[in-house]
């Protein structure tokens, strides 16, 4: 059975669902969740994401989010890679913590949007998790009472706007919505073993189809670039590549050519998206700029480089067949 299709084009409105592997915990204690929380807004303002609400449970997390510019794919790599990072450095683990490919519903914003905020912030309570939403702290569900600042980034206005006009109004009409439950299409249709890829109206299927029609499975990002595979899962294949112990990474001197350091860092940066310095801590270089001269080194050398070409092809290889797996 072929893999549903990644649907992008600006403006898109999606449900993104993703749990950690066998079930197990991807929050620990109330930092983790902070972290997350904290990884969603520099997103946003990093590649104009935009996170209408979220519900972060134990082992699994929802997320309704806005593209204006297409980018689902790209800061849902950032989003799963980076947050494994920090969470392996934090707890001192390492390999994958998600189960692999993120799940992404893509919304009608005109039928289905206030259906899917509903659903995502009554997660706690049907999970049994408190009797009444605001007993439950990670959750987006606390903006949408609040008129405090640190609730700006969070894309709200609208949508409490479609329940209600006038601003003073807006919180009661919110209450009301979500104290009501969902309604028992919302609930079969979250029943599925297999979500669909579209919750909509007939006519927002149909306009879908036509406008897709043209895609296949091969037009689609591979799978192992949907979740960012960590530094130091990368880091270990490379190792196993080159015959080389981790601790040898990390070693440079003027002069002498360390390719499997080398290697590692160009990959690390060219799938998980980390920051120059956030690549340099892996490897323990400080200077930020010394990370990019070896990327760029890498860059140019491959180009004319037949065996290096022949490594990164290998390493690549196994790092691809790896994510499948997950």
């Amino acid at each position: 059975m072929s893999r549903p299709l990644r649907i992008e084009y600006p403006g898109a409105w999606y449900h993104v669902m993703n749990r950690g592997r066998r079930r197990e915990d991807i929050f620990l204690d109330s930092e983790d969740y902070q972290t997350f929380i904290r990884l969603l807004q520099e997103t946003d303002e990093r590649w104009n994401f935009k996170i209408a609400a979220y519900c972060l449970m134990s082992n699994h997390y929802h997320l309704l989010v806005h593209t204006p510019v297409g980018n689902l794919s790209r800061c849902m790599r950032h989003i799963n890679g980076v947050y494994t990072q920090r969470f392996n450095r934090c707890h001192d683990q390492d390999g994958q913590l998600f189960r692999g490919r993120y799940k992404a519903v893509l919304i009608d914003a005109d039928s289905h949007l206030l259906e899917v905020l509903r659903y995502i912030h009554r997660n706690p309570i049907r999970a049994g998790i408190g009797k009444e939403l605001q007993d439950y702290p990670y959750s987006s569900h606390h903006g949408y009472i609040s008129t405090a600042e640190k609730w700006a980034w969070l894309k709200k206005n609208m949508l409490l706007a479609m329940l209600c006009e006038k601003k003073s109004d807006q919180k009661t009409f919110y209450l009301d919505f979500v104290s009501q439950g969902e309604p028992k299409r919302i609930e079969r249709f979250y029943s599925l073993a297999n979500l669909p890829s579209v919750l909509g109206s007939d006519s927002f299927k149909q306009w879908v189809k036509e406008k897709f029609q043209h895609l296949s499975d091969q037009d689609e990002i591979p799978r192992s670039r949907d979740l960012a595979p960590t530094a130091d899962h990368i880091v270990s294949i490379v190792c196993e590549h080159f015959k080389v112990k981790k601790e040898d990474l990390a070693v440079s001197k003027r002069g002498i050519e360390n390719l499997p350091r080398d290697v590692a860092i160009y990959i690390v940066r060219l799938y998980s998206h980390e920051t120059l310095a956030d690549v340099g801590q892996h490897f323990s270089i400080s200077k930020y700029s010394t990370v990019s001269s070896v990327v760029e080194r890498i860059k140019a050398r491959k180009d004319n480089d037949k065996i290096l070409r022949k490594h990164l092809k290998q390493i690549t290889t196994i790092l691809n067949k790896s994510q499948e797996q997950t």
